[in-house]
């Protein structure tokens, strides 16, 4: 698969500061890739050395093909940008909005089927300053494709919007994928990432420190799946007694390890044998939030040291 951003020992400094410390990334074309990282973990900067609006210190960075500090002119005529807080001019209107982005970049565009692909054609002659968040950033992602680009940066594009909002915002970008669109995310949203992405890249300190499909990072790195219990605490202590699985607490519940399918049942079967009180149970299992929360909190203390990105 052709390859649309490629980034091979990214290194930024601000004096002695060490923004971005040597990453590599690899984005192929039409795939939905995530950026994941704490605030201050060095996202933005990247992002916008990708987008041509700063220059890296060292390292390669190749954006379809181009440098995109040295070729930024070209770049910027094949790429679509979303900036984090999103805004525009008050007083224009979506398809005002859109006007002025096509005679700035030449485009042909239709605004009507702009407006139309991110579901705004109802609120087309509203003002900027009169539309919801929603409507807000769906706009945005229209003015991003005014110029028909190939790669569209969104970062940061559902912050603040209720769930209903936020879903809508998704299908955009499901259907952009279809589209054969390259997007690059950043997103604070852990699940969004899960959903959405075909690959993501979690950095921390200027390093990445996993990177792969959701999948691949959740079985690398997440726990095993658990069988939760509503128990009385001795159930813990039987367990610990007569299962080879590893017991714990979480929340105020007992956790039972599964190492495979067939333990859950021989875990029930001890929790009825003990003769201990329990109400119900559940199923756990990791998702790439609780890989993330932990890899960064162990980053933090110490215990955990960066990945070369597969």
């Amino acid at each position: 698969m052709p390859v649309a951003i490629e980034v091979k020992g990214l290194v930024k400094r601000y004096g002695r500061l060490t923004a971005v410390d040597g990453i590599d990334v690899a984005v192929p074309s039409g795939t939905v890739f995530s950026f994941l990282g704490p605030n201050g973990a060095g996202k933005t900067t990247t992002v916008e050395i990708l987008e041509g609006l700063r220059r890296a210190t060292d390292g390669e960075v190749r954006v379809l093909g181009l440098d995109p500090w040295a070729d930024g002119a070209q770049l910027h005529r094949r790429i679509g940008v979303i900036p984090q807080d999103f805004r525009f001019f008050d007083k224009l209107t979506p398809r005002e909005s859109i006007e002025y982005y096509r005679a700035l970049f030449g485009s042909r565009a239709d605004p009507g089927h702009l407006l139309d692909q991110v579901e705004l054609r109802d609120k087309e002659g509203a003002r900027f300053d009169s539309l919801s968040g929603g409507q807000k950033q769906k706009l945005g992602l229209a003015l991003a494709l005014t110029n028909d680009p190939e790669i569209c940066f969104l970062d940061e594009p559902t912050t603040g919007l209720d769930p209903h909002a936020r879903r809508s915002i998704w299908k955009v970008i499901r259907t952009l994928k279809q589209q054969g669109r390259t997007i690059f995310l950043t997103t604070h949203y852990l699940e969004e990432a899960e959903l959405l992405s075909d690959r993501v890249a979690i950095i921390h300190h200027g390093r990445i420190i996993a990177a792969g499909t959701p999948a691949d990072i959740i079985r690398a790195h997440g726990r095993p799946p658990r069988l939760r219990f509503d128990a009385v605490p001795g159930l813990a202590e039987y367990f610990a007694q007569h299962l080879p699985y590893r017991v714990g607490t979480e929340a105020g519940r007992i956790e039972v390890e599964l190492p495979d399918a067939r333990a859950a049942a021989k875990v029930l079967a001890a929790a009825e044998a003990s003769g201990l009180p329990w109400s119900g149970f559940e199923t756990a299992q990791d998702r790439l939030e609780d890989v993330f929360v932990r890899m960064v909190g162990a980053m933090d203390e110490g215990a955990l040291r960066p990945e070369v990105a597969p």
